[in-house]
C-alpha cells in the first residue's frame, strides 16, 4: 500500500492522470466508432432516431470510463495483498478478487475487488468497498437515492416505467418498493425536520423589520386508506381509513409563506404530541409572534396550546364558516335569501368578536326540524368551545392568518396525493415510511435523511 522509495505523491499522481488521458482518448475513439457503425445500419437516421444512439452508446461509454476512473484512482486499493478484519484487527493475506457488477447513474462496470477472509471471524470482507462506499446492492446510492425519491410521488410499476425512460435503467418496481422501505425506516423526525440552527436561520431572514415575525403552528388530520399487514397467501382483509395527525410550521411574509417543517404520521393524540414537542424544542419562541391555528378539534389544541403558551389561538375562519352555511342550509333551506342574510350577519359578528351576540342568536332561534334543533345545539357547542379562538379582526390587524391554508396544502401534497391515489391501501407501518420521504423532500431535508440510510446500509455485522 506504501509509495515506493523516492517517489513523491504528485508523481504518482501526475502518472496515474496520464495513463487516464491515454485510456479516455481509447475509449472515445472505440465510442465514435460503435456510433458510426450503428448510424451506419439506419438510411437517413432523425433527430430522434441519433439521439436514441447516442443515449444507448454513451451509457456503455460511461461505464467503461467509469470502470478506468476508479481503477486508476484506487490503484493501491485495488492491488491491496494484506489488510486487518475490522472485527478483531488481525492481518490478513488476500484470498483471492471478487467481482462485482456495479450499476450507477453513470453506467455499468464490472469492479475487482480484492477479497480477505478471517477465519477467526468467519468474516469476509473487501476493504475496497468501504473506501467507494459501495452499496451490497448491484444498483448503487446515486440510483438508490433518487429511485426512493422517483416512487416518493408516484407508484412503484409507474416510477419504474419512469426511471427506465429517463435514465436508461431497468429498475424493478419490487426494487423500488424495497428501497423506499429501507430508506423510510431511517427516516426519524428528528432527520426529516430541520434543525435547530437551520430555523433559527430562517427566522432570522425572515425579520425584516424591529417586530417580530409571525410563526405560524397548524396542525390538522388527513384521512388515508390503510388495511393490515398480511402474507403472500393470505388474504388482506377489508380495509379502513385512519387519520394522519400532523403539523406545519411555517413564516407569515407579506406576500409569501417560508416554510420551516411539515411533519404527518399515521398516529394517534399521544405519539402526535411528542412528535411536536421535538419541534417545539427547537424553536426560539421569544424571537417570533406565535399563531396556533387549527379547526374545532380538541386533540391539536390540547397539544399547540401546551407546548406553545405563548400562542395567539385562532381557529380556522373557513371550518367556522362552514359550520355556519351548514346551519343556514337545514333551518332556512339551500340558497334561500333569509338564510344567506343570516350567514353574512352572523360572519360579520364573528369578525368582529360578537361571540355573545351569535350566541344569544343561536340560542333564540326557532328550529324548523329536529335535525335544525341538533345542528344548531352543535353550533352553540363550537362557539362555546372556542369562544377565545374567535377575534377575526384583530387577527388581521395584527397580521396574523386567519385561514387554515398552509396545513390544508401540506395535506393535499404531502398524504393525498400520493396516499389517496385509485386502488391504494397502504399498511400502517409502510404509509409512514412514505409519510416520511415526502415530508423530507418538502422540507428539504431528503438528501441528509438519505446520507443517514446510507451509513447504515454500508454498516457492517
Amino acid at each position: 500500500m506504501g509509495l515506493a522509495a523516492g517517489v513523491l505523491p504528485e508523481e504518482v499522481d501526475a502518472k496515474k492522470r496520464e495513463t487516464f488521458r491515454v485510456m479516455m482518448h481509447d475509449e472515445v475513439d472505440k465510442w465514435v466508432d460503435e456510433l458510426w457503425d450503428e448510424l451506419d445500419e439506419q438510411e437517413d437516421p432523425t433527430l430522434m432516431d441519433m439521439g436514441a444512439l447516442v443515449e444507448k452508446v454513451r451509457e456503455k461509454f460511461m461505464g467503461r470510463v467509469f470502470e478506468k476512473l476508479v481503477e486508476q484512482k484506487y490503484t493501491e486499493w485495488l492491488g491491496q495483498e494484506y489488510a486487518d478484519c475490522p472485527k478483531c484487527g488481525k492481518r490478513h493475506k488476500r484470498r483471492r478478487d471478487n467481482p462485482k457488477h456495479v450499476s450507477t447513474m453513470q453506467g455499468d462496470f464490472q469492479l475487482k475487488r480484492p477479497w480477505f477472509y478471517c477465519a477467526d471471524c468467519s468474516y469476509g470482507f473487501c476493504p475496497v468497498d468501504d473506501v467507494l462506499e459501495l452499496s451490497r446492492k448491484e444498483h448503487q446510492f446515486d440510483i438508490q437515492k433518487r429511485a426512493a425519491k422517483v416512487t416518493a410521488r408516484v407508484p412503484f410499476e409507474e416510477g419504474s416505467e419512469i426511471f427506465r425512460e429517463l435514465t436508461g435503467h431497468r429498475l424493478s418496481g419490487h426494487f423500488l418498493h424495497d428501497t423506499f422501505e429501507k430508506v423510510g425506516q431511517h427516516a426519524l423526525l428528528e432527520d426529516v425536520i430541520p434543525t435547530g440552527e437551520e430555523i433559527a436561520q430562517r427566522i432570522a431572514d425572515a425579520s425584516e423589520n424591529s417586530r417580530r415575525p409571525i410563526l405560524v403552528v397548524a396542525s390538522d388530520g388527513a384521512h388515508v386508506p390503510t388495511r393490515g399487514k398480511a402474507k403472500r397467501d393470505e388474504k388482506r382483509g377489508p380495509g379502513a381509513w385512519q387519520e394522519a395527525k400532523g403539523f406545519r410550521v411555517y413564516l407569515a411574509a407579506k406576500d409569501r409563506i417560508i416554510h420551516i417543517a411539515s411533519w404527518h404520521q399515521i398516529q394517534n393524540e399521544e405519539q402526535f404530541g411528542q412528535d411536536l414537542a421535538q419541534v417545539a424544542a427547537l424553536i426560539p419562541q421569544d424571537q417570533v409572534r406565535i399563531a396556533l391555528l387549527g379547526d374545532g378539534a380538541d386533540w391539536l389544541w390540547k397539544h399547540m396550546v401546551r407546548l406553545f403558551p405563548k400562542g395567539r389561538q385562532i381557529l380556522d375562519y373557513y371550518h367556522c364558516a362552514q359550520h355556519v352555511y351548514k346551519v343556514a342550509k337545514i333551518q332556512y333551506g339551500e340558497e334561500s335569501m333569509e338564510g344567506l342574510q343570516w350567514v353574512e350577519a352572523t360572519l360579520c359578528r364573528l369578525f368582529f368578536a360578537e361571540i355573545d351576540e351569535v350566541l344569544s342568536d343561536l340560542s333564540d332561534m326557532d328550529p324548523r326540524t329536529e335535525e335544525a334543533n341538533a345542528e344548531i345545539r352543535k353550533l352553540i357547542t363550537y362557539f362555546s368551545n372556542n369562544y377565545e379562538r374567535i377575534h377575526y379582526r384583530g387577527d388581521r390587524i395584527g397580521g396574523y392568518p386567519i385561514g387554515s391554508g398552509g396545513i390544508e396544502s401540506a395535506n393535499k401534497f404531502i398524504c393525498h396525493t400520493r396516499m389517496k391515489r385509485s386502488g391504494a391501501w397502504w399498511v400502517k407501518v409502510t404509509g409512514n415510511h412514505m409519510l416520511r420521504i415526502r415530508c423530507a423532500i418538502y422540507n428539504g431535508t431528503y438528501d441528509r435523511m438519505f446520507e443517514k440510510y446510507k451509513k447504515a446500509a454500508m454498516a457492517r455485522t
